[in-house]
């Protein structure tokens, strides 16, 4: 009778499972519940590699189902027991020509359109719009070089909660529909317009992709690489970085929101006037008060995902509450280790002077570390040129 109620317990279990993972729907723009073929193309050339892709598929399978074909009906019909006798012969021209100009003319067949499209996905000419996309460990950051929009810069960073989510052991019915696909500052780009993006990377090999336009280029320190896409739709798109680049790589999502002209100018507007309002004179001297609560909303967005919002830290990512280097009255060694990264740390030199001030002012003031200390943005300038 025990045997049967953990057999019955364990069949209610999985079907409980099973129902808490039925809850996850579709993501538009992103992955599918069992979802078996390519993305909906919303580009020409995601359409163009979709039709290849089955093209080639049928192509080789009707090969495979004509010569094996041949092969089992000459074995079955031209066996011995049935009274066949095996041919004594050597070689045949005929027979040397026909399987040799065959293959040929199947390869040219296969190879014209996988040329085409190729080609055309290399050709990032004239483009309306030119981002650069670089990878950091682990996010990405995005400065709009050429077209409406020129100057806009920014980093794109997964969700706190989701990230909270994951660290907590994510829940099969509390997962929504973008889990880990969320990023607080996703790419926003026109409809209908020639999107160039160059990639590049800080630290490691990174990759940047999205299967619905049919793009996927390497990001490589050193380097510049270049791909792009006319989005034909409007809506959310999600890719993720697609090259192994470190233990937080399942945290680097990629979010492409495509919008109308007219909210693409409206959206272009609205970061300039942001940008416009962080540049801080990095000679302003500021008080305590008021550095450290923009240190907290810096903190959030940057630094919360790894060191956690208590500042305990997790695995390898060591704490800051209560860190020697934070307590340090020697204020220089938190912020080359900022600037330069140290271990798992990455650099933050992308950051401006006044960030980066508030986060290490914030850090040297909150949870156990009441250490009084106050970094002003011209010791993090004066340290950045060393």
């Amino acid at each position: 009778m025990k045997s049967i109620s953990k057999i019955a317990a364990a069949l209610m279990a999985a079907g409980a499972f099973a129902g808490a993972a039925q809850a996850v729907q579709d993501l538009p723009g992103g992955p599918g519940v069992r979802q078996l073929n390519l993305h909906a193309p919303v580009t020409r050339i995601a359409a163009e590699q979709a039709w290849l892709h089955w093209f080639m598929l049928i192509t080789c399978v009707v090969i495979f189902i004509a010569v094996f074909s041949v092969m089992f009906y000459s074995i079955w019909k031209h066996r011995k027991s049935v009274g066949h006798k095996p041919a004594n012969f050597h070689e045949s021209v005929t027979v040397e020509v026909i399987w040799t100009i065959i293959p040929f003319i199947i390869v040219i067949l296969m190879a014209l359109p996988a040329t085409k499209v190729l080609v055309a996905a290399k050709d990032t000419s004239n483009a309306d719009i030119t981002i650069k996309a670089t990878g950091y460990q682990w996010k990405w950051g995005y400065d709009y070089l050429a077209g409406e929009g020129q100057g806009v810069s920014f980093l794109a960073t997964l969700d706190s909660t989701h990230r909270e989510m994951s660290n907590d052991g994510a829940k099969a019915a509390d997962i929504p529909n973008d889990y880990l696909l969320k990023v607080d500052n996703p790419l926003v780009v026109p409809v209908n317009k020639k999107i160039r993006i160059i990639t590049t990377a800080n630290d490691v090999i990174h990759a940047w992709g999205v299967p619905a336009f049919g793009v996927k280029q390497d990001a490589i320190p050193g380097f510049v690489r270049d791909t792009w896409f006319r989005s034909e739709k409007t809506g959310d798109f999600y890719g993720q970085c697609y090259e192994l680049c470190g233990k937080e790589h399942a945290y680097m999502p990629i979010h492409v929101k495509v919008v109308s002209a007219a909210e693409y100018t409206a959206w272009v507007g609205g970061e300039q006037k942001k940008m416009a309002a962080k540049q801080d004179d990095p000679a302003k001297v500021w008080t305590l008060t008021d550095i450290v609560a923009r240190g907290e909303k810096v903190y959030a967005a940057n630094c919360a995902a790894c060191h956690q919002p208590n500042g305990k830290g997790a695995g390898p990512i060591k704490p800051l509450d209560g860190s020697p280097i934070v307590q340090d009255a020697d204020k220089t060694k938190q912020i080359h280790i900022v600037l330069q990264g140290k271990g798992a740390m990455p650099a933050w030199k992308q950051l401006s002077d006044t960030d980066l001030a508030a986060v290490i002012s914030y850090t040297k003031n909150n949870w156990s570390n009441k250490t009084g200390q106050l970094v002003q943005p011209s010791e993090v300038l004066a340290e950045r040129g060393k």
